[in-house]
């Protein structure tokens, strides 16, 4: 039972890591190393990604059921994958400058509500409206340089798209197609970490071929929403 006790603790910890991870990400943005900043938001993807299968392993909620191990990672998320893209939004000058500080807000407002959102994660394993990627957008925004009224256009929109009532694939726990999403993600990865690698003369190629990824994340999630509101429909 001492193990048991210190091994979920251990996985506690790892969670942790990810606020760790953060805020040296938040130093290298203020530095003005984005390739690092970019490594870093990576890792913290690497751990997110991996957290709930070790806690499941561990049986964390038997084990320490006292503790919110959910609220910790709710936590971590919103520092890795919303403070910490918001700020390099500002510090990489992605944004139109006139309207930058405002339009950086409008990400953390939104995922504020989000992440507090009892619903945002659904019983059968999907994310209630867009789940917060800003690590995965301002990588794109940077990497290929969109001009900045198109960047301003997808905050905009994408924060929008957090209140929408659509469902999006959770890819470690999706019910459906979970081999395919995982093994194409798995390809994605290796790109990105490619193009990180490369920086400042990042592959563009490349980059452009691992959009592939999103759009199939994408497409995939609305495709299968349009599946429930058939079937739905058809039931009802």
């Amino acid at each position: 039972m001492r193990w048991n006790l210190i091994l979920a603790w251990l996985v506690h910890l790892y969670t942790a890591l990810g606020v760790v991870v953060a805020f040296i990400a938040v130093l290298t943005i203020e530095q003005g190393d984005f390739r690092a900043a970019f490594f870093l938001m990576a890792l913290a993807v690497g751990l997110d990604a991996t957290d709930g299968t070790l806690a499941r392993a561990a049986r964390v909620k038997d084990v320490i059921p006292w503790f919110d191990g959910e609220m910790l990672d709710s936590i971590v998320d919103y520092f890795n994958y919303v403070i910490v893209p918001c700020l390099f939004l500002l510090r990489a000058n992605l944004l139109p400058p006139d309207d930058a500080l405002g339009l950086a807000m409008l990400p953390l407002l939104a995922s504020a509500y989000g992440f507090c959102h009892k619903g945002a994660k659904t019983a059968d394993h999907f994310f209630l409206g867009f789940p917060s990627y800003w690590n995965v957008v301002v990588f794109y925004m940077f990497m290929l340089q969109f001009p900045l009224w198109v960047n301003a256009f997808l905050v905009i929109a994408l924060s929008a798209l957090v209140f929408a009532p659509i469902k999006f694939i959770y890819p470690s726990r999706s019910p459906r197609f979970r081999f395919q999403t995982n093994a194409l993600g798995g390809l994605w990865a290796a790109a990105i970490f490619y193009a990180i690698y490369r920086l400042p003369d990042p592959p563009l190629a490349l980059v452009f071929a691992s959009l592939i990824f999103p759009a199939y994340y994408t497409a995939l999630s609305i495709w299968l929403e349009y599946l429930r509101i058939t079937e739905s429909s058809v039931r009802g």
